[in-house]
């Protein structure tokens, strides 16, 4: 077609501070495509203010409006478009192919150690500094010991493949120590071993936990009137080869992230779709959508259960909620995960970055998969410290860290 590889992801900066950024993907289509892309966009913390998706089956046009929250965070647009050109099916000359092959084989697992003295918001320094180096935390085991020190463990993937030489794993290590600064004692990368990696499982969550937390009815435990209820509709008299699927929702971070998430969950092919902007903080969306058969939906049953799951996970994409464990407090959250095993991204950032600036220390944390009859879930487990401010026996402060925890992972 004539056409070259830096063509395939375009990247229109944005002149001034708050306007947004301009980002066209234009390659072949594949299977859950626009959930790809709109998962990397999530990683880089961006927001899309509105977009639009087409396709014919075998190539795509997507265009996003993004800009980054919070205002002030810097992002490496080169760095964005090497992501997304990366998971787009490739027809691309030779030294393409060979820059981006890495891509598709299996990642690997690096353990991250980190040793250091503890202060308020040191778990989430180090989770901001792998945000910003692209390594995605996979799993975290973090422990406090009786004399005031803490060893954190990060099991991450490589997004930019740095870890993978001697170099580039001691380079992390410098920019941890200095984040860290006089608190850091040690900082070491290796590959994390087998033994490592089949450690999915977080260590047992209590029946009565597992319950409320995986429950279709779980409670957003928050003032009602802020919560709007998701509109999502089947209309089947507009187009004569497609479903119009029409929805309405509280706009939230991440948003169409977990509608497209869901769509290639269940399989379902979009072919034309439209992200207007927020407006009274309601956001709509127009997806015209096929079944994997090429066909519209019709039978009633399947249209109910779709409706009724992305309703359900537009309303509740993340779990937030707090438990005694005999004299401690535990904070748990809980998302699903993709049928493809990817996690939703950027989550420990959020969460220890609300905490921080509750003034909420962090005793111990990890991560793990739990599965249920019907999905996977990434569950976070954190043990919480208690301070003058949050009293972690009163009902009212627990409150407030869930309402905090969550309205920061929503993007409220």
């Amino acid at each position: 077609m004539g056409m070259s590889w830096e063509d395939v992801v375009l990247i229109e900066e944005s002149k001034n501070s708050g306007d947004p950024t301009v980002v066209t993907i234009n390659c072949p289509d594949k299977a859950g495509l626009g959930c790809d892309l709109l998962r990397i966009v999530l990683e880089f913390g961006l927001y899309v203010t509105r977009g639009d998706f087409s396709t014919d089956g075998k190539w795509c046009y997507v265009v996003l409006w993004v800009v980054p929250r919070p205002i002030s965070l810097r992002v490496d647009w080169e760095s964005l478009k090497k992501r997304l050109v990366s998971c787009c099916p490739s027809i691309m000359p030779a030294f393409y192919l060979d820059q981006f092959s890495s891509s598709s084989k299996s990642t690997p697992l690096y353990l991250l150690k980190v040793f250091s003295m503890d202060r308020k918001g040191l778990i989430h320094d180090v989770t901001k500094l792998l945000c910003d180096l692209e390594l995605t935390i996979q799993r975290l085991k973090v422990m406090t010991t009786p004399d005031g020190k803490v060893l954190d463990l990060f099991f991450v993937t490589d997004s930019m493949n740095i870890l993978h030489t001697k170099i580039g794993r001691e380079e992390t290590c410098e920019h941890l120590s200095v984040v860290l600064g006089e608190c850091c004692i040690s900082c070491e990368i290796e590959l994390a071993g087998p033994e490592y990696e089949c450690q999915q499982g977080i260590s047992s969550i209590p029946d009565s936990i597992a319950e409320k937390l995986f429950s279709c009815e779980f409670s957003v435990m928050e003032d009602a009137s802020k919560v709007k209820e998701a509109s999502v509709m089947v209309d089947n008299l507009l187009s004569p080869v497609h479903s119009l699927l029409q929805i309405q929702c509280r706009d939230q971070k991440g948003l169409i992230y977990d509608i497209l998430r869901i769509s290639k969950d269940c399989d379902i092919q979009i072919a034309y779709g439209r992200v207007s902007s927020s407006v009274n903080g309601v956001r709509s969306l127009e997806l015209f959508i096929q079944n994997e058969d090429g066909k519209k939906i019709l039978n009633n049953e399947n249209q109910i259960a779709l409706c009724s799951r992305l309703k359900e996970e537009m309303m509740q994409p993340l779990r937030v909620m707090i438990s005694n464990r005999g004299p401690d407090t535990e904070l748990w959250v809980a998302n699903p995960v993709e049928l493809s095993g990817k996690g939703r991204p950027r989550v420990v950032y959020d969460v220890t970055f609300a905490l921080k600036t509750l003034g909420i220390c962090i005793f111990s944390a990890e991560i793990g998969r739990n599965a249920t009859l019907d999905r996977e879930w990434e569950v976070y487990r954190f043990l919480l410290v208690e301070n003058r401010k949050f009293p972690l026996t009163s009902k009212q402060a627990k409150q407030d860290i869930i309402n905090k925890v969550r309205r920061t992972l929503m993007g409220w």
